[in-house]
């Protein structure tokens, strides 16, 4: 009754029709509750969790997606590949997401992006700015400033003979190249760079004492140690994965996985003096303001020991939201004995005017943490990779364990009252009960946003179903009534209705979509998921996927 052709992004193929499901006629919670759940919403106290919409990007996956907290879709944007790694809604209603590029030197670096754009509610690219080439490359985080423009980290080649000219250890080049990371800032108005800071700029070692930046590491806590390695001497140097930005103080804090630690750094310095080591609101140009979280990378763990263990996601607390002022971070726990990852808050050792206290030959506080969470048993969450945190307004906490692609959001008592599984691997939504393999799933990062947040004004966010595909269970009239291929035709753009006769793209809550007439339909403002077509004339339905 339809086909799809190559004609104008219409596809092409017959169905043919065989399993069971129910269009229409059952309310939506009587359609999933009999279900065995192993994906999408598992559980939900709606006494106690915060009200708002969660957004993700599935990294095998071209789309991002917005549930509710019945884990119900209601808004998605295709992308143009996949996510390189971060996803944001913006105050303004536009998404913030990065992009993989193809790239001839980082290409395999973990965690590669090389393009960022901002998106529409329609999903229209309003701009977007490749920073990717044989020199540089974007990786995982970029966000949104203020004053609109957009901070990225990248990483930057430098080949053997620079590494070593600037005091690398030639034994710790086993790559024969090192990608230190620096920030640009972008200003979306007229691409161009209004403010860098580079690692490079600002370090310190003991191996060779003809360069200029030789000096002892443990003197030099404010400069980073170029012969710091922990473990495979990669050429992934610092392997920076997350940002975040102070307004009050404007510091940006960086986490830095291969260094297990948190950075801040002074963002009122001009580019010149983010290069020196003067300068800036707080004297101290581009040279770290603190760090946190392995006295070791400036060795002076004789006084505080190691508390991060290969962290994501740092970040300060909002204003008005409970701990305000205060850092939080997912600790991955990779290397940690035994293995396990928590969510740590802890009170920087800040002065009001963004000054921090380091004592005499000692490491930087804080000693002890304000909050932690931990699962029960500490080994029921783990993730060695990606991963996310956030406070919410309630004064839960919400949690993305990535690899595995679970959501939590817990109390400050550490229950858990709301449980989602990413039902989206490479191959799309997936169906309920399928049990996934690790990393099938896998999430860079969450957010939530509540439902007055600006960049939802003038929405509709009516929930239009589920993501994950649920396999109809029917009575025996039902089955013979409506049978369909149990592999959907995929579709993109259009679909072309061969038959006269109108028919109905339904959901797979039954709600009608759009009404399909004769010949081509412009399938392009209908989002990524499983729906099926209709005809009035016939008991058969058709199931297609939608991708972008």
């Amino acid at each position: 009754m339809f086909n799809k052709s190559e004609r104008g992004g219409c596809t092409t193929s017959l169905l043919l029709l065989t399993l069971a499901i129910i269009l229409s006629g059952d309310p939506a919670h009587n359609l999933y509750a009999t279900q065995p759940r192993t994906l999408g919403l598992i559980f939900r106290d709606s006494s106690a969790n915060a009200d708002g919409y969660t957004l993700f990007a599935p990294m095998n996956y071209n789309v991002a997606y917005l549930i509710d907290n019945n884990g119900m879709l209601v808004h998605s944007w295709a992308g143009s590949g996949l996510p390189g790694m971060a996803v944001y809604l913006c105050e303004d209603g536009l998404l913030l997401r990065t992009v993989q590029t193809n790239n001839p030197v980082f290409g395999n670096g973990g965690g590669i992006g090389g393009k960022v754009e901002l998106v529409d509610w329609d999903g229209n690219v309003v701009w977007s700015y490749t920073y990717s080439n044989t020199q540089h490359c974007q990786h995982h985080d970029a966000i949104r400033l203020p004053n609109g423009n957009v901070l990225l980290i990248a990483w930057e080649y430098k080949s053997r003979n620079e590494a070593i000219e600037a005091g690398r250890d030639p034994n710790l080049l086993i790559y024969n190249s090192l990608w230190p990371d620096h920030l640009i800032e972008v200003d979306p108005r007229t691409d161009s760079i209004v403010w860098e800071w580079h690692v490079w700029d600002h370090l310190v070692q003991n191996y060779d004492s003809t360069k200029s930046n030789y000096g002892d590491p443990r003197q030099h806590p404010e400069l980073i140690d170029l012969n710091f390695v922990t473990g495979l001497a990669v050429s992934d140097w610092n392997h920076t994965n997350g940002l975040a930005y102070n307004p009050e103080l404007d510091q940006i804090a960086v986490s830095v996985r291969q260094f297990s630690e948190i950075w801040v750094i002074d963002h009122s310095t001009t580019r010149e003096q983010a290069a020196s080591h003067t300068g800036g609101r707080y004297g101290r140009g581009g040279d770290l303001l603190y760090r946190w979280g392995n006295p070791r990378a400036y060795r002076r763990d004789h006084t505080i020991g190691q508390t991060l263990f290969g962290q994501h996601d740092i970040q300060w607390i909002e204003p008005g939201l409970p701990g305000s002022g205060e850092m939080l971070v997912f600790n991955n726990g990779y290397g940690r004995t035994p293995w396990y990852s928590t969510v740590d808050q802890f009170v920087p050792p800040v002065d009001s005017p963004g000054f921090y206290h380091l004592g005499p030959d000692s490491a930087y506080g804080p000693a002890e943490l304000s909050w932690q969470f931990i699962g029960s048993p500490p080994e029921s969450v783990y993730s060695s990779l990606i991963s996310s945190c956030q406070r919410l307004a309630n004064g839960n906490t919400l949690i993305c364990v990535g690899l595995s692609g679970v959501f939590y959001e817990v109390t400050p008592e550490n229950r858990i009252v709301w449980k989602y599984v990413n039902p989206v691997t490479r191959y799309g939504p997936q169906q309920q009960g399928d049990v996934l393999q690790p990393g099938a799933n896998s999430v860079f990062k969450i957010r939530r946003y509540p439902p007055d947040y600006p960049g939802f004004a003038g929405r509709q966010l009516d929930p239009v179903g589920p993501i994950e595909i649920y396999p109809q269970a029917v009575d025996e009239e039902r089955s013979r009534r409506y049978r369909l291929n149990s592999l959907p035709t995929v579709v993109r753009n259009c679909i072309r209705l061969t038959s006269a006769e109108a028919a109905g793209l339904m959901d797979i809550t039954g709600r009608l979509v759009i009404q399909l007439g004769p010949g081509e339909n412009d399938l392009r403002t209908v989002s990524p998921g499983v729906y099926f077509i209709r005809f009035k004339s016939s008991p058969q339905v058709q199931q297609v996927l939608v991708v972008r």
